[in-house]
C-alpha cells in the first residue's frame, strides 16, 4: 500500500513522527538536569533499518553502550555495558520487573512460567526449578546437552558455508538454545533446527502430553508405594 495514496494514515504517521520529535526536544531539556542515557534515535529509525536491523543495533551498541530509543507510546533503553547487566539482573533484580508489556507478549508460549512473571509468582517458580537445578547429575546432564546441540549448530553451518547459502544465524542460535533448554527441562529432543517446528499449538500438545505422562508415572508409582506399604 502507497502510504502517500492513503491521506488517513499519512496524517498518522506524520502525526506521530511529529510527537516523537516533540518529545525528544523535551527531553533534551530535562536531560541537562538529570543524567539520562543518551538519545540514540527512535522507533522510526528502527522501521528505516528494518532489513538490517540486527546490525543497526549492534553498531548502536557498540557506539552508545547505553543508550534509548523513542517512539510515541513508550520508550526503551538498550544496555551492553556489563555493569549495568549486573546491576539490572542481579544487583537490583527486584526493581527490573518484566512487567505486564512482556507478561502479554510471553504469556501464549510461556504461561506464568520463570521467565514471563513477576513478583510472589516469579518467586514461586524460582524456589520449584532450584530443587532441580542445584544437583551435580542435572549440572553434568545440561552441560552435555549444550555439548551436543552447539556441535549440531555447528555442523549446520559448517554446511551452509560449504554450500555458499545464507542463514538467519540468530534464529538457528535461538534455536539451538530451545532444544538445549527443553531436553533438560523435559528429558524429550525437541529438535528445532532439524524439524524447523515454528507453531505455538505443537509445542503446547507436546508440553500437555509430556505432563499428564509424568502425572500418571507418579500416580502408578503412588499406588504401588501404598500397595507395598500395607503389605
Amino acid at each position: 500500500m502507497d502510504i502517500l495514496s492513503n491521506p488517513v494514515l499519512f496524517l498518522a504517521l506524520a502525526l506521530a513522527l511529529a510527537l516523537t520529535l516533540f518529545t525528544i526536544q523535551i527531553l533534551r531539556k530535562y536531560q541537562a538536569k538529570k543524567k539520562y542515557p543518551p538519545v540514540a534515535g527512535t522507533i522510526f529509525n528502527q522501521l528505516l533499518n528494518f532489513k538490517r536491523l540486527h546490525h543497526y543495533m549492534t553498531d548502536l551498541a557498540a557506539k552508545y553502550t547505553t543508550y534509548r530509543l523513542l517512539s510515541p507510546f513508550r520508550h526503551e533503553i538498550y544496555t551492553s555495558d556489563p555493569v549495568n547487566v549486573e546491576y539490572i539482573l542481579k544487583t537490583n533484580f527486584e526493581n527490573y520487573g518484566k512487567g505486564s508489556y512482556n507478561h502479554n507478549i510471553l504469556k501464549d508460549l510461556l504461561g506464568d512460567g520463570i521467565f514471563a512473571v513477576d513478583g510472589e509468582k516469579w518467586r514461586q517458580q524460582r524456589k520449584i526449578s532450584s530443587y532441580e537445578f542445584s544437583t551435580k547429575v542435572l549440572r553434568d546432564f545440561s552441560s552435555l546437552i549444550f555439548g551436543k546441540n552447539a556441535a549440531k549448530l555447528a555442523k549446520i553451518l559448517s554446511e551452509v558455508a560449504a554450500t555458499n547459502q545464507t542463514i538467519d544465524i540468530q534464529d538457528m542460535s535461538m534455536k539451538a538454545i530451545l532444544d538445549s533448554m527443553f531436553q533438560v527441562a523435559f528429558g524429550v529432543e525437541l529438535d528445532s533446527m532439524c524439524s524447523m517446528k515454528k507453531k505455538i499449538k505443537i509445542i503446547n500438545d507436546f508440553v500437555f502430553k509430556i505432563i499428564r505422562k509424568k502425572i500418571a508415572l507418579m500416580e502408578s508409582s503412588k499406588d504401588k508405594s501404598l500397595v507395598s506399604g500395607t503389605s
